[in-house]
């Protein structure tokens, strides 16, 4: 694996649930920690756009031909505005992580779903299909899903891209970027 690969990090910024929509940032970085590129989307907040917004985003991209993993914060975007990460890779022809650093509770997960959308069924789908895998780092553990991409290559990307800390760099920067962006000033870890 080159060291200086290229790593789409994508992050939403903070929201409230009454706003409609929430900025989404893209950080191109190589694995060295040089940020190549920004990108910029919107989703509705809890709606059910992010995966076609995010293959438009990266598609229109001109970096689109140079990355070569894309790097999501969770599963989902602007609440529970689920990413189809299967699709995502299917439609970008970029393999994708997902990287969280706690354990999602799945059970409360569903509840919630079940409590707030009539559509909850297919987020449900989207999510449950997402095998979560537990990666070891030198602080604390963090959990992954994957698509398009095998187990062994995804830890050297993480590995690559990661500084300091657990979270790879890209996502890092998106999540200061997009708070900052919202807040007027960078907030809350990755």
């Amino acid at each position: 694996m080159k060291k200086e690969i290229r790593v789409l990090g994508i992050d939403d910024g903070p929201f409230s649930f009454d706003q409609e929509k929430v900025v989404v940032i893209g950080v191109v970085m190589r694995g060295s920690g040089y940020i190549e590129g920004i990108l910029k989307g919107e989703v509705e907040v809890d709606g059910d756009d992010s995966t076609k917004v995010l293959v438009n985003m990266i598609n229109g991209s001109r970096y689109h031909d140079q990355v070569k993993v894309t790097m999501l914060d969770g599963i989902a975007l602007g609440g529970f505005n689920i990413v189809d990460i299967r699709e995502l890779y299917r439609r970008t022809k970029i393999p994708v992580i997902t990287i969280t650093r706690d354990l999602p509770d799945l059970n409360k997960m569903k509840e919630t779903l079940q409590r707030k959308f009539d559509n909850w069924e297919e987020k449900w789908r989207v999510i449950e299909e997402n095998h979560l895998l537990k990666f070891e780092t030198s602080h604390s553990p963090i959990y992954v899903a994957l698509a398009g991409i095998q187990e062994n290559d995804a830890k050297e990307i993480i590995r690559i891209s990661t500084i300091r800390g657990v979270i790879p760099e890209p996502l890092r920067v998106a999540h200061l970027i997009a708070s900052g962006i919202v807040r007027g000033e960078s907030h809350g870890k990755a």
